[in-house]
């Protein structure tokens, strides 16, 4: 039984039960699983009725798992903010408070990513320099290494904020994929310096001065051949890549199936196939992972995992505890904004 490798207990995850498509189903089924293999212990969090109800369809003897009662959730269109403020006692932000209150080590949600946000950074706080969380992480499975932020949380950016996107993507590669010196690049139009809008034009220097093993502008053809280890953009562009990829990956896999039809066997024409669409497509075969900047754990999935993602996003929070990465991601967010304020 894996356990906390500085307390000497069992990783708590606290699971936000009624966030995502297909809850609570899918993320009750997930977490038991996660539970079963991972040995972790388990919270799920939401309406006692209902988790007693999922509770039932599983065989759950002798696992560590227990529900802690949220009386409401955010559904699907609700303003992230006035959400949380509405309903404090929502399953999102009941698992939250658990993180904060030192109850559970980290938090899994497939619900809404705005209202993860706001939960954070109302009961969690941010690390320094960081005013709002960032989401990145790897990004295809056709280049494993390399890892995109930001991907979506934060669509207004400062040249800073590039930076700090940066020093998450580092230290992320460098804890979980153990590439000691990970190269760093900048989203742009063109390759040579100089190029691009304002802000890649102000972050560019400021990357350079950064201490990171910055290697200047790569384009859109450099992700998929894994031309740096962190690309950084602003979330707009990076929201924009990762549904591009989503919809290029599913609709490449559609039209194989047609094209080919008939003149392979079915079965091998599906199984390859499915194949390239999980090379392709970004969290067709993984879950969610961390909003990065915050001053606790909150990892955030697709709003359509099924139990296999909730799974493992939840052995990516365990990792993350037993790595101690908000004290890496702290310690290298304050040299890197010591260098590029110098």
């Amino acid at each position: 039984m894996q356990e906390s490798a500085d307390t000497g207990r069992m990783v708590r995850i606290a699971v936000d039960a009624m966030g995502g498509d297909h809850a609570p189903a899918e993320t009750v089924k997930g977490a038991i699983q996660a539970a079963r293999e991972l040995g972790v212990e388990i919270i799920l969090v939401g309406p006692q009725a209902e988790m007693d109800r999922e509770f039932r369809k599983h065989d759950t003897v002798g696992l560590p798992v227990r529900i802690v009662n949220a009386s409401e959730f955010i559904v699907d269109g609700e303003h992230p903010v006035l959400a949380v403020m509405r309903k404090p006692d929502s399953s999102v932000a009941v698992a939250t408070k658990l993180v904060k209150s030192g109850d559970a080590d980290a938090m899994v949600s497939a619900g809404s990513t705005g209202a993860c946000m706001v939960c954070a950074m109302q009961y969690l706080g941010m690390l320094p320099g960081i005013d709002r969380p960032m989401a990145g992480g790897p990004f295809l499975q056709l280049s494993p290494e390399t890892s995109v932020f930001d991907m979506g949380a934060n669509v207004y950016c400062q040249p800073e904020q590039v930076v700090n996107f940066a020093v998450a993507g580092c230290v992320f590669t460098k804890s979980f994929l153990g590439i000691e010196n990970p190269t760093v690049g900048l989203l742009n139009v063109g390759s040579e310096a100089g190029k691009g809008n304002q802000l890649a034009k102000e972050a560019y220097p400021l990357l350079e001065k950064s201490g990171l093993n910055f290697i200047g502008n790569v384009e859109g053809m450099d992700i998929p051949k894994g031309k740096a280890n962190v690309i950084v953009c602003d979330g707009f562009v990076g929201n924009i890549l990762l549904k591009f990829c989503e919809g290029l990956g599913e609709s490449v896999r559609d039209w194989l199936l047609e094209e080919l039809s008939g003149s392979l066997e079915q079965e091998k024409l599906e199984a390859a196939t499915d194949k390239l669409w999980k090379l392709m497509s970004p969290g067709a075969v993984l879950g969610g992972g961390p909003l990065w900047g915050v001053d606790g754990l909150v990892m955030v999935c697709h709003g359509a995992s099924l139990a296999s993602q909730i799974a493992y996003t939840i052995k990516e929070a365990k990792s993350c505890a037993e790595a101690g990465f908000i004290d890496l991601l702290r310690t290298d967010l304050v040299k890197a904004q010591s260098l590029i304020s110098a």
